[in-house]
């Protein structure tokens, strides 16, 4: 995924590809939320491990093997990273320091961070995801950098910095919650989090994404209200230091950077 990570914020689909992953699934009105949750985590992990790797190991390279919708979500995501990428650099003080790279994909955030000299453990519910990261880190000769399998409920440790980037987008708003208090109980200074916004606009696109089903659409697509974000961060105590929106044709993203307050 970022593979439970790949919360790419893909709102519109299309023949090729879906932006986000619009919902597959029809569930019975007496299907409890635990057992949804495991059935997105099962078709994230299963999608991400068979046809999804390879379409999005293409997206987030640089391969010409990719439509003009795909194209976009890479420019889409690049601009999510850089943001995080700028936001370190100006700090200057991440060389040695801990980063968790929760959902980490195929390294696009976690390895320009080791080459910034931090020191990274990142993981991605995705077998093929995590050891395509892996591969990418040591045909670069980064040796800072670990990458392993796990969903992010299973991450333990504490680390300076805790980065999810492209993941909530597979999480049920039911357990957006438990899932932001996770990430937070990681951190010792800051969390990077971003979400697909849940707007009256963004809404409406999905709705029309949904109207027109294809191969990719194999996991569901959930958006988020900022301000019930925002409380959770606030609530597990961290406060708002700097905030960013990239919004493409067909990718869209909140970004937030949350400190211990």
């Amino acid at each position: 995924m970022r593979a439970f990570a790949h919360s790419a914020f893909f709102i519109l689909s299309t023949g090729h590809v879906a932006q986000a992953f619009a919902p597959s699934a029809t569930f019975s009105r007496r299907a409890n939320p635990l057992s949804m949750v495991v059935d997105d985590k099962t078709e994230v992990r299963e999608y991400f491990n068979t046809e999804g790797f390879s379409r999005w190991n293409k997206i987030y390279s640089e391969s010409d093997e990719v439509n003009t919708v795909q194209l976009d979500i890479r420019n889409g995501h690049d601009q999510t990273i850089q943001k995080i990428i700028n936001w370190i650099d100006d700090d200057g003080d991440i060389k040695g320091k801990t980063v968790c790279d929760c959902g980490c994909g195929v390294g696009s955030l976690a390895i320009p961070l080791a080459q910034m000299g931090a020191e990274i453990s990142a993981s991605d519910i995705s077998d093929s995801m995590s050891n395509e990261a892996g591969r990418r880190a040591k045909e670069l000769g980064i040796t800072n950098a670990k990458f392993y399998t796990s969903d992010l409920e299973s991450v333990e440790g504490k680390y300076d910095t805790v980065t999810c980037v492209d993941v909530a987008i597979h999480y049920p708003t039911e357990k957006m919650g438990e899932m932001i208090e996770h990430l937070c109980s990681l951190a010792d200074d800051r969390v990077i989090f971003s979400f697909a916004p849940k707007t009256w606009y963004y809404v409406g696109l999905k709705k029309i994404g949904e109207l027109f089903p294809g191969p990719s659409k194999t996991t569901r697509a959930y958006l988020h209200e900022e301000q019930f974000v925002r409380a959770c961060l606030e609530k597990a105590g961290f406060e708002i230091a700097r905030e960013e929106m990239t919004g493409t044709n067909f990718y869209f993203s909140r970004l937030l950077e949350a400190k211990r307050a």
